[in-house]
């Protein structure tokens, strides 16, 4: 995969097909500390620790469609090439979180990729019934977009709306353009 939204899109996906209603996605830039952090958490129907064991496996999936789970082994291989780590934890029933540190300006690291499409493109397909969280920082300016509380505010109309959509992409626009501004 060529940036890292296209990791975090498979990511929560794998979260989607676990049955997850609430997902969380954190991007901290933090320039000071050299690091780039991504959180992606979920409450979908975790896996048990054998399961967990093997995640990173490119070889071991657990859906019958495909023989290989490369979603996990490919962040966690593009994680390593920029000198980052890792860590999952997960609990049957309970969810799971994917938690990796990357060095920041290491040369390997792959760009984070146009976060504004990656989530637009959850809220247009599932954002009807999974509620997302987005949170995106860099260094002290950070954005959060809460999904639950836009459908609340909405009163009924679909979060999918064509026009609740463009409103959507342009605000993540203007707000990521905004914490990125040096």
């Amino acid at each position: 995969m060529q940036d890292l939204s296209l990791h975090i899109l498979d990511i929560v996906e794998n979260s989607i097909d676990a049955g997850a209603t609430k997902i969380e996605i954190m991007i901290d830039e933090n320039l000071k500390k050299n690091l780039l952090k991504i959180m992606i958490k979920d409450n979908g129907k975790g896996m048990d620790k054998k399961t967990l064991k093997k995640v990173l496996d490119p070889f071991y999936t657990t859906k019958t469609v495909r023989r290989v789970g490369l979603g996990l082994s490919l962040f966690a291989q593009s994680v390593r090439e920029a000198e980052g780590n890792i860590k999952i934890k997960s609990k049957k029933g309970k969810g799971t979180v994917v938690n990796a540190v990357l060095t920041y300006n290491h040369i390997d690291r792959k760009p984070l990729g146009n976060m504004c499409d990656t989530i637009m493109a959850l809220i247009g397909t599932r954002g009807n019934e999974i509620d997302f969280v987005y949170e995106h920082c860099k260094d002290n300016k950070c954005f959060r977009l809460d999904t639950k509380e836009i459908k609340d505010v909405l009163n009924g109309i679909p979060i999918n709306n064509p026009e609740v959509i463009k409103f959507l992409r342009e605000k993540i626009k203007k707000e990521i353009s905004r914490i990125k501004a040096g």
